[in-house]
């Protein structure tokens, strides 16, 4: 019986671990530069820099304004660096808007980027959930 109880609750980890990555979104990610102000969000004020713009694929006519995504970079876009990734993710704050022909769907500060990806890559495949 303890076995029974031991596997039943191994099946149910496996199935909430895999329920939590079946829900991330598929995007990219490319970084911008200081300075971070103004940001539509928060016009002057000063939001530190684990942030980033959203594209409209997210903006939700402001609605994005902060929330919050956790961003792991899946891999390369293109042929500049073919293993981008660190193996972290990041948790940043949505604090600006990338205006039409943004190049990713959420555009990272560069130092949240850093932390995903080597930035010499400019743009990586990412999921991202909130």
């Amino acid at each position: 019986m303890f076995n029974a109880v031991r596997i039943i609750l191994m099946v149910a980890a496996a199935v909430v671990a895999a329920a939590s990555v079946a829900h991330a979104d598929q995007g990219t990610a490319t970084f911008y530069t200081p300075p971070y102000v103004p940001s539509s969000c928060h016009g002057y004020s000063n939001d530190g820099v684990m942030i980033a713009a959203a594209s409209d694929a997210i903006w939700d006519k402001r609605g994005a304004c902060d929330r919050k995504y956790k961003v792991k970079c899946t891999g390369a876009t293109n042929q500049g660096d073919p293993h981008p990734c660190t193996g972290q993710s990041v948790v940043v704050r949505i604090v600006d808007y990338c205006p039409p022909g943004c190049r990713g769907t959420i555009d990272l500060s560069q130092e949240a980027f850093a932390i995903i990806a080597h930035p010499d890559a400019g743009k990586v495949n990412i999921q991202f959930n909130q």
